[in-house]
């Protein structure tokens, strides 16, 4: 009987939907984090009767009969949406207003990208990740400096002990990608490029299409927990529905095992 393995295919893409929705609730108050949404498609279809059948020799079938074979998960795609804003009043917290990454030179020395501008300095006054993950390009901060200031376009100047003027030690610049969706998370609110996502296009904060940097601020995360219970309680009632296609499947079966009784 169909209709068993049928509603089997719709129980486990549920089952993948509530996993995806514990995660973004998890991550309610991640610095940066994007919510995912499952897509899902309809599986192959057996054709009973083709459209366009022969019902005579001069008549054809203006429907036909398709049985579908149930559902399953096409993807898991990030939503890019802005996340509300929080005000820290700490001097390396920024925040990216529009599009963009910051850029992070990891271990290995590859490049990874984030939303989260939650920066802060190591033991070299260098600008680092909450990892430790250096930003780039790199910013040192001048040990003796007394204040620091990011400027919307990314100019990091200080001022230091005597010295009148401010002094500036470096740019930060920003990445947008053509598809960001393409991006592969790797996890501590780091993202990989792929080729899907497209190569990175690099430039200065508020040029035409970048976002803008706000200092002393975050972005937090963009998950709603209102959504995000409601659609629970949808993918629950749809994952009690299918189980219950299977009961009624399975006694069907049981009634007709016993019709010679």
């Amino acid at each position: 009987m169909r209709a068993l393995f049928v509603a089997a295919t719709g129980m486990q893409s549920q089952q993948l939907n509530i996993d995806n929705i514990a995660n973004n609730l998890a991550n309610v108050n991640t610095t940066g984090f994007k919510r995912g949404r499952v897509d899902f498609q309809d599986l192959l279809y057996q054709a009973i009767r083709p459209v366009g059948a022969n019902a005579t020799v001069n008549t054809e079938v203006p429907t036909g009969i398709y049985l579908g074979y149930g559902s399953r998960p096409a993807a898991i795609e990030k939503n890019f949406t802005q996340g509300a804003y929080q005000q820290t009043g700490q001097p390396y917290d920024v925040l990216i207003e529009g599009d963009g990454f910051f850029q992070v030179t990891l271990p290995n020395g590859d490049t990874a990208y984030t939303r989260d501008g939650a920066f802060k300095l190591n033991n070299q006054g260098q600008v680092v990740t909450s990892n430790g993950d250096l930003l780039t390009p790199n910013i040192t901060v001048p040990s003796d400096a007394l204040t620091t200031t990011i400027g919307t376009d990314g100019t990091v100047t200080v001022t230091q002990a005597g010295q009148s003027a401010p002094s500036v030690i470096g740019n930060i610049t920003i990445a947008r990608f053509a598809n960001p969706a393409g991006l592969e998370a790797m996890g501590q609110n780091l993202f990989r490029e792929t080729q899907a996502s497209g190569a990175p296009t690099t430039g200065t904060p508020g040029a035409e299409g970048y976002g803008t940097l706000r200092q002393s601020m975050l972005e937090n995360s963009n998950v709603s927990v209102v959504e995000e219970l409601v659609n629970m309680i949808v993918s629950q009632r749809a994952y009690e529905i299918n189980s219950k296609a299977i009961t009624t499947a399975d006694e069907m079966m049981q009634t007709a095992s016993q019709l010679k009784r």
